[in-house]
């Protein structure tokens, strides 16, 4: 019998409940997949506390790899036994197998495996669009990046040594300092005792960053903008802390600042766009250019312990649940 992390009324981890489900057989345009790993992101709890609303009641996540073992009709470019990974709704990740659309997969190169796979295609593809998409980047640049030793943050540092992209990142202790050098990032604040703002202009002679990538919100987002160069721009990226208030004089007060709230669905919406960005990644990675941290790994029914501890700041890097 399948199983699946459902739940049926919004709130902390404990509303989340391993159920029993019945997976059909798939449709046209469709896959039955059997997961062999699931991701565990940030983003999973905004669903669960009703950030992001869903139909209740409803099954959780959006990252996991797995094989193929049945297709629907009109599915072309995968077949029943292919490796593959995917990210994006419909949520349902947290489950041994499901049926769910063939557009949104992904197909896995001998060199990665699925558990490395589920731990990386959300974190690796938001580094991609990140680095790769959102601003036109050079050798040379400096950029800040918060949660330095979080999942994307170790990604994201490694890729920007690779572009010559100096990185200064926040973290909030010595233990997770050492992690994110490990991964290349150049310089640590300590956000919880430093001054972050004033700790850029010091590294940067002054100036601030071009770019902010901030993926905490509410707590950080003053120190963010406070750390832009004139014309900078804030990529508002994620909302640990919340969602926060922007205050559109504040940006002329900054120095005429631009802010986004990207989604990575919209940087993989295009087929073209998304082999493009997967194929980027997946070669720094199956090369060890790029290496996959994968620092928690749970049990699928685990789910309630897995988000309690990353509400509470208690992971680094990647998070892998296994069915």
């Amino acid at each position: 019998m399948a199983h699946a992390i459902r739940f049926h009324e919004t709130g902390g981890p404990e509303v989340l409940r391993w159920e029993e489900v019945t997976v059909g057989d798939p449709g046209p345009d469709e896959v039955r997949i059997r997961h062999v790993a699931v991701g565990l992101n940030f983003a999973d709890t905004y669903f669960r506390t009703g950030l992001y609303p869903a139909p209740l009641p409803a099954g959780l996540g959006v990252e996991a790899s797995g094989v193929i073992e049945a297709v629907g009709q009109d599915v072309t470019h995968v077949a029943e036994g292919d490796r593959v990974t995917y990210t994006g709704s419909p949520l349902g990740a947290y489950s041994t197998e499901r049926v769910m659309p063939a557009d949104s997969l992904i197909k896995l190169p001998e060199e990665i495996s699925c558990e490395t796979a589920a731990a990386m295609t959300m974190r690796g593809l938001t580094s991609a669009y990140l680095l790769r998409r959102i601003h036109p980047l050079r050798a040379g640049d400096t950029v800040l990046l918060h949660a330095a030793a979080g999942g994307v943050g170790l990604i994201f540092s490694q890729w920007a040594k690779l572009l010559g992209i100096t990185v200064i990142g926040t973290v909030s202790s010595e233990a997770k300092a050492e992690i994110a050098r490990a991964h290349g990032c150049d310089h640590i604040i300590y956000y919880r005792r430093e001054n972050v703002a004033e700790r850029v202009r010091e590294l940067t002679g002054g100036q601030g960053v071009p770019v902010v990538f901030d993926s905490i919100g509410k707590d950080t987002v003053a120190g963010s903008m406070a750390a832009l160069r004139r014309r900078g721009l804030l990529v508002c990226f994620g909302t640990a802390s919340g969602v926060p208030p922007l205050d559109a004089m504040q940006l002329a007060v900054h120095g005429s600042l631009f802010v986004t709230r990207p989604a990575l669905a919209d940087y993989i919406a295009e087929p073209a766009e998304r082999a493009a960005l997967a194929g980027e990644l997946f070669g720094h990675v199956a090369s060890g250019r790029i290496t996959i941290e994968i620092n928690q790994r749970y049990a699928l029914q685990d789910a309630v312990r897995a988000h309690r501890e990353m509400e509470t700041g208690r992971t680094t890097g990647s998070s892998v649940f296994f069915p």
